[in-house]
């Protein structure tokens, strides 16, 4: 379990305090016209409410009530408490101790989204969390195995899978309308550098030990804490390789299986700021090799997934979509076609999936399978070689150098 300020026994007081306080039955609570009684609404705390808080979106969800924030900005987590009408924290696990939260909203910088998600499904809560997964392999596969164990509910903040064009887009792809395929071709917009690393005072209202969490301690500076800093700081993320590559990455493994089939070799180039505070690779220009002979790229560009076959190709962006010959944009699917989730909110999509106890529309298998793509393809960049990625197994193939790189440590005492 995560530990820092608040102890193991410090959390279970909490949680047992939180349990033998009064209940006071409100209107809120027995239901008001087209608002469900409490007992059948899923009760939802958020952790992390800056730029994709979410919170809107889930205010606006049937069957939803948002009780709780925490996040390490005073005047953040308190307006948006305010705003909810919930109760505010700075420290996250607090909020995890209530057993009045089913499911928690996880939105923080992309180093803290597995180990809170790890701390939220060892809390038996359900968790919706934002793109990118793990700064880590390491942290994606323990995140899919104590969700699994916990049988825990996860929702993927890859948005587009709740796009009409996209699913249909996916669908025909895997009803087998372009044929067999050979060649994907992936873009996301490129990363940068820069970045001030001129230490000044830390703001009053940042608690920024729990902003730094498990990544190391750093001297705080103006670009350290926000965008695009949150991003391309390689303590924090490995920039838009995934914080980016996630969203096309994710609908390359929807419309296929690709990366499932066998090894596949990575083989690629990026620039590694060495001066300002952004260190995450840019300029990347990755070719990778599956199995059965298909060919991928992913570059810096738009942000657009193409599958070519050997009967046409299809292009998918989450602006909208493409394809040649163009009769398969008006073509229709059949019975016996492949059908994936329809989903017209992603948010809404995860609580009915969590009262309804099943999966949503954007597992966490698929997210580990994509966020695997990103990290393989930054460490090949890193060691300047070629490295194999074998699926089966979820290793990389006789090479220790960057085996060494599937994992990351944590600042202590915080673990997974």
């Amino acid at each position: 379990m995560i530990q820092n300020r608040i102890t193991r026994r410090g959390f279970l007081q909490g949680a047992a305090a939180a349990a033998a306080a009064p209940y006071v039955i409100t209107s809120t609570a027995l239901g008001a016209p087209g608002k469900p009684p409490a007992s059948e609404r899923v009760t939802v705390g958020h952790i992390g409410v800056g730029g994709r808080g979410n919170i809107y979106e889930f205010l606006r969800c049937k069957g939803s009530q948002s009780l709780a924030v925490a996040d390490p900005y005073k005047d953040r987590r308190e307006a948006h408490a305010k705003l909810c009408g919930g109760k505010a924290y700075d420290d996250f696990r607090e909020l995890l101790a209530r057993r009045d939260i089913d499911a928690v909203v996880v939105a923080t910088p992309d180093h803290w989204h597995v180990p809170i998600a790890i701390a939220a499904a060892r809390a038996k809560k359900d968790a919706y969390v934002e793109k990118p997964l793990g700064i880590s392999v390491q942290q994606d596969l323990a995140c899919r195995k104590v969700f699994q164990e916990h049988d825990r509910v996860f929702q993927y903040g890859t948005q587009q899978r709740s796009s009409d064009h996209c699913r249909l887009g996916c669908e025909l792809i895997r009803s087998g309308r372009i044929g067999k395929i050979t060649r994907l071709e992936v873009v996301a917009p490129n990363g940068g550098q820069g970045g001030s690393t001129k230490e000044i005072p830390v703001p009053a209202n940042l608690d920024y030990d729990m902003w730094l969490g498990p990544a190391p301690k750093a001297p705080f500076t103006a670009d350290r804490c926000v965008p695009p800093g949150t991003y391309w700081v390689y303590d924090y993320s490995i920039g838009y390789l995934a914080g980016w590559g996630a969203h096309p990455l994710d609908i390359l493994v929807w419309g296929c299986d690709n990366d499932l089939t066998g090894p596949m070799t990575f083989d690629g180039t990026g620039e590694i700021p060495t001066a300002g505070l952004y260190n995450t690779v840019f300029n990347w220009d990755v070719r990778i090799e599956m199995a059965g002979g298909v060919a991928m790229t992913f570059k810096p560009g738009g942000d657009s997934t193409k599958f070519i076959g050997t009967e046409g190709w299809i292009r998918i962006s989450r602006a909208g979509w493409d394809a040649e010959p163009k009769s398969l944009m008006t073509s229709a699917l059949g019975p016996n076609d492949v059908h994936l989730i329809r989903s017209q909110s992603q948010s809404q999509n995860f609580i009915d999936a969590v009262k309804a106890r099943r999966g949503a529309v954007s597992p966490l298998a698929d997210a580990v399978r994509s966020d695997i793509i990103s990290h393989m393809c930054d460490i090949a960049i890193r060691v300047r070689r070629k490295i194999t990625w074998d699926p089966r197994t979820e290793r990389i193939v006789g090479d220790d150098e960057a085996t060494w790189l599937l994992s990351r440590p944590m600042r202590e005492p915080w673990t997974i």
